[in-house]
C-alpha cells in the first residue's frame, strides 16, 4: 500500500507540473457548473466548460448529459432543484472551490460584483454591484457596494483598485462616507473623472472609458450596465462579452458563487469560471476576512449607522421563532417593506428570512408554511391577496 501510495504522490505531482507548463498556472481550482435553467441549450453551458478546461480549470458540470472531455466531471441530475443541491453539496464539501450559477438567493446584505470589458479601451472594469442588495437604505447600500468592489478587485491581484460613484442618487452622501473610512485608516484610491470637471463621481464617458477600476451603483443599475455591455452586439438575446454578474461579496458569504444571466452565452459563461479561478487564486475568501477586520476597525459600523434616516418611532423588536429549513420563495414584497414582513410572520410564530430572488426581493420561507405565510402577508397588505 505504502508503495502504491508513493507512486501516486509522484504522479500527481508530474501531473501538477506537466499542467504548469501546459497552462502556464501553478494553482489549479475546481469550479462547479450548473448546466440547467438557461435560455439557450444545455449544449451551450456544456461548450463553456470546455473553453475553460481548455484553459487548464477543472470543471464539474451539474446536469443532464455524461461527458467525455479532459478536465471536466459530469454530476447528473434531473432537473434545476437537484443541480442546486449538487451545487450547495460539492461547495460545501470542499470539493469544488466555487459555483457558477444562472441563480441563487442571496440574503440581504450580500451583492454580486460583476466584471465588464469597456468598449472604448477594452479595459477590464469592475460593476458594484450587479444583483442583490447590499443594504435597505441606498446610502449604506452604495457604500457596501464600493468597499465589496474593493474587495473583488483585490482578490483579482489589483493591489490598490480606483473606485468612482457613478453619477446617481446618493452617490455624493456616499462619496462623504468613504472619505471618512479614509480618515479613519482605510485606504480607500478614488479615480478621477475625464470630464473637464474631474472629481470621483463618475459620468456616462467614464463608464465607456473604465476611468476607474471598480465603477459604484446600485444593483439595478450595475443590473442593467451588465447586460449592455455583455450583449450590445448581438441584440440583447445572447450575452456574447465579458464576465458574468460575478461573486456575491458580504461579510456573511462563506461560499464563492458566481452568477450568470440565463441569456449568458459559451463565452460569457467561460469568463465567468475564469473569473472564479482568479478569485480562487487570489484567496478571495482570505482577501474579504482582511478588509473587513480594517474595516471594523475604521468604524465602518458607526459610520454606517450614522449615515441611517432617523426614524420617528422605534419598533417593538420581536423574537424569532424556532429556526426551520426556509427553501421556499414568497414575492411581491416592497424592498423598503421587507424585514418589517418578516417581523410580521414571527409575531404570528412562522420562521421565515429576508432574501433576494432574480426578479427582486423575496420572503424566504419552509415549503409546509407557504400557504399560512401568504395568507397572514396578504392580510397585513405586504403582498397581493
Amino acid at each position: 500500500m505504502a508503495g502504491k501510495d508513493t507512486k501516486q504522490i509522484i504522479a500527481e505531482v508530474f501531473q501538477e507540473l506537466a499542467d504548469t507548463l501546459e497552462t502556464g498556472r501553478s494553482v489549479s481550482s475546481t469550479v462547479a457548473l450548473t448546466a440547467l435553467g438557461s435560455e439557450h441549450d444545455e449544449a451551450e453551458l456544456i461548450d463553456a466548460a470546455k473553453m475553460a478546461a481548455d484553459k487548464g480549470i477543472s470543471v464539474k458540470v451539474i446536469g443532464t448529459k455524461e461527458i467525455d472531455y479532459s478536465g471536466i466531471e459530469s454530476i447528473l441530475v434531473s432537473d434545476t432543484d437537484e443541480a442546486q443541491k449538487e451545487l450547495e453539496k460539492v461547495l460545501s464539501e470542499g470539493t469544488a472551490d466555487a459555483g457558477v450559477t444562472m441563480h441563487y438567493p442571496f440574503p440581504i446584505g450580500i451583492s454580486t460584483v460583476g466584471r465588464v470589458i469597456t468598449p472604448a479601451k477594452g479595459k477590464h472594469m469592475y460593476l458594484a454591484t450587479t444583483t442583490g442588495t447590499s443594504a435597505l437604505t441606498r446610502v449604506e447600500a452604495l457604500v457596501l457596494n464600493a468597499l465589496y468592489g474593493i474587495i473583488t478587485a483585490k482578490a483579482c491581484g489589483i493591489a490598490e483598485p480606483t473606485i468612482g460613484l457613478l453619477n446617481i442618487d446618493g452617490a455624493r452622501q456616499a462619496e462623504i462616507i468613504l472619505k471618512k473610512l479614509m480618515d479613519n485608516g482605510y485606504p480607500i484610491h478614488f479615480a478621477k473623472s475625464n470630464r473637464s470637471d474631474g472629481g470621483a463621481v463618475m459620468r456616462g464617458n467614464d463608464v465607456l472609458a473604465g476611468t476607474c477600476d471598480v465603477m459604484v451603483m446600485d444593483s439595478l443599475t450595475g443590473n442593467i450596465l451588465q447586460k449592455v455591455f455583455s450583449s450590445y452586439s448581438t441584440g440583447g438575446n445572447y450575452e456574447s462579452l465579458g464576465f458574468g454578474y460575478g461573486p456575491g461579496v458580504g461579510e456573511e458569504m462563506d461560499k464563492l458563487i458566481m452568477i450568470v444571466s440565463r441569456a449568458s452565452g459559451a463565452p460569457v459563461v467561460c469568463g465567468a469560471i475564469e473569473f472564479a479561478d482568479e478569485l480562487v487564486r487570489g484567496d478571495f475568501k482570505q482577501v474579504q476576512k482582511t478588509e473587513f477586520a480594517k474595516l471594523k476597525q475604521a468604524s465602518l459600523e458607526t459610520l454606517l449607522k450614522e449615515a441611517q434616516p432617523k426614524k420617528e418611532a422605534v419598533q417593538e423588536e420581536v423574537a424569532a421563532p424556532d429556526k426551520e429549513i426556509v427553501t421556499e420563495e414568497i414575492h411581491g414584497v416592497e424592498i423598503l417593506d421587507l424585514e418589517d414582513a418578516v417581523q410580521h410572520l414571527w409575531q404570528k410564530n412562522i420562521y421565515a428570512e429576508s432574501g433576494m430572488g432574480c426578479t427582486g426581493p423575496v420572503v424566504m420561507i419552509a415549503e409546509k408554511r407557504v400557504s399560512e405565510a401568504k395568507a397572514v402577508l396578504a392580510d397585513a397588505g405586504y403582498i397581493g391577496g
